[in-house]
């Protein structure tokens, strides 16, 4: 879910940079570089922080993940902070998806094969059906900002399931050793 709302928006990223904020096809490539130098800045921090507090960065990269989406939709039409927003959402949106996938691998130790073919295949199911829904919510809501509505309903609802399976995707170090 993460990822299907991650990649629902950066699909349609160009009409909300030209359309939404008014700004040049130029400046839709600007965006591109911004999400991917976030995406790619987050990998070694998120690694070494998802690995000692997994539940601070699914539940609060989550919940600000969620935020950002939002933000984004109500200030798309400014420039600036589309722009910022964008870097923002591309630290956070593969921050909290590699983390949750990488849970999925650390609790299925024992199954290592299936548990990185479920991962993967969750990994890219997000990626197709986000741009899917996302295309839908371009066909019934005015504007350019469906996708970003797709993808904060859709990061809130893998924060709402991931919540009360924290303890088993992330359990804290006590209960681990059990």
């Amino acid at each position: 879910l993460v990822n299907a709302g991650t990649f629902a928006t950066l699909t349609f990223l160009a009409p909300i940079v030209t359309d939404t904020a008014g700004l040049s096809q130029w400046w839709v490539s600007v965006a591109l570089v911004l999400f991917g130098v976030g995406s790619f800045i987050c990998v070694p921090v998120a690694g070494r922080l998802s690995d000692a507090r997994p539940r601070l960065v699914v539940v609060g990269g989550g919940s600000v993940l969620v935020l950002g989406w939002v933000a984004l939709a109500l200030f798309a039409t400014n420039p600036v902070a589309l722009l910022g927003l964008v870097f923002a959402q591309g630290v956070l949106g593969f921050a909290v998806g590699s983390t949750l996938i990488t849970r999925v691998l650390y609790a299925a130790a024992g199954a290592p094969t299936m548990a990185g073919s479920y991962a993967t295949a969750a990994l890219n199911v997000g990626a197709a059906v986000g741009p899917v829904l996302a295309a839908v919510a371009l066909s019934v809501m005015p504007g350019a900002l469906g996708p970003v509505w797709v993808a904060a309903i859709a990061t809130a609802t893998a924060l709402l399931l991931a919540v009360p399976l924290l303890r088993l995707i992330a359990p804290v170090e006590s209960e681990a050793v059990k």
